[in-house]
Formats: structure tokens, C-alpha cells, sequence
């Protein structure tokens, strides 16, 4: 039997039989969860502002209190038990995936603290590996502060901030753009 590597393939037209048919997970805090609860909309765009139909966006979050639902996160306090802390979606024909999920806290980092915000992961075709971005919250006094957000050109912020939508108070709106004047900010992890 031959082992030899393959070369590098892109996410292909698979990526929602494997990943995401069977193992979609809108819901990434349940019910009881303490916190703000919320709606986040997702959609995904190329350069021209055309709606990237067979995307898949991951998030990884920390819970209202600032702690991730992972081993690694030894810090003192407890986690939310009703808190998985991950959720992974397929876009539509619109290029839009949905996620229910609460605000998270502020986590800290080495040079202070980091604002609420969630981790992203980019899959869709064409790209070779996860994209990585970061979700913040418009209008959040943390985000003055925050020294991640502090490292991207303030002129380019605005890609990484989700909206709040001004007729359904709990229901935000952030767009992904894969490339073009309006690129989402990708962080090189």
C-alpha cells in the first residue's frame, strides 16, 4: 500500500456533507444560560458583494462570566453548565447562517482585558485553510480598551464589529467579506 501525502485540496463541494449536514449546531448556550441571549446573522460575501452560498462559519465563544467551556481555561470561578461554547453552520442561498448563543464576557489576555467577542472560523470553497476572524460588538464601551481589537487599523475595525438591528433589540448582523475594499479583518493563528 502506497502512503503517499496527496496535495492540498480546497474545502470542496463535500464540506456540507461531511461537516455540516450532520453536524450543524445553531444553538450554542441553551435556555437557561446566564447571560444577554441573542440572535447573531452571519452572511458571507465575496469582493463583489455576492452571497457565498456553500460556506461553513464556526464560533467558539466564552460564556457570560468570561470563561470558555475548555479544559485549558483553569482560571478560578465557574463555568456555565449550560454553556457548550461552540457552534458550527452551513450559509444558505444567501449566504446567511444563523446562530442563537448569549454575549460573552470579557476574557483576558496578557496586556489586559479582551472585549466580548467571538472566535470565527471561515470554510468554503476556494480556501486552503480556515480563514480566522473575530466577531466584537458595536458600541461596546470594552472595545476602547481591548488590546487585540487595538493592534487592527482603526480605519478597518468597523469589518470585525456585528450590528445590532434597530427594530429587533436582540437580534445582531455581521457580514463576512472574503476579499475587496471591504475585507473582514483576518488574524494570521
Amino acid at each position: 500500500m502506497d502512503l503517499t501525502p496527496t496535495p492540498s485540496q480546497t474545502a470542496g463541494p463535500y464540506l456540507h456533507l461531511g461537516c455540516t449536514k450532520l453536524h450543524s449546531i445553531q444553538r450554542i448556550f441553551g435556555p437557561q444560560a446566564r447571560g444577554q441571549h441573542l440572535n447573531l446573522i452571519c452572511r458571507v460575501l465575496d469582493g463583489d458583494g455576492r452571497p457565498i452560498p456553500d460556506a461553513m462559519i464556526e464560533i467558539w465563544q466564552a460564556d457570560a462570566d468570561g470563561k470558555y467551556n475548555h479544559p485549558d481555561d483553569s482560571r478560578e470561578g465557574t463555568r456555565d453548565p449550560h454553556c457548550a461554547g461552540f457552534g458550527r453552520m452551513p450559509t444558505d442561498e444567501q449566504g446567511v447562517c444563523q446562530f442563537e448563543t448569549i454575549k460573552p464576557g470579557c476574557v483576558p489576555a496578557a496586556n489586559g482585558m479582551q472585549a466580548p467577542h467571538l472566535s470565527v472560523s471561515v470554510f468554503a470553497r476556494g480556501i486552503l485553510k480556515r480563514l480566522a476572524t473575530r466577531i466584537y460588538f458595536g458600541n461596546d464601551p470594552a472595545n476602547a480598551q481591548c488590546p487585540i481589537l487595538s493592534v487592527v487599523p482603526k480605519e478597518r475595525r468597523r469589518t470585525l464589529l456585528a450590528n445590532r438591528d434597530p427594530v429587533q433589540p436582540e437580534v445582531w448582523h455581521f457580514d463576512i467579506r472574503l476579499c475587496g475594499d471591504q475585507e473582514t479583518v483576518f488574524f494570521d493563528v
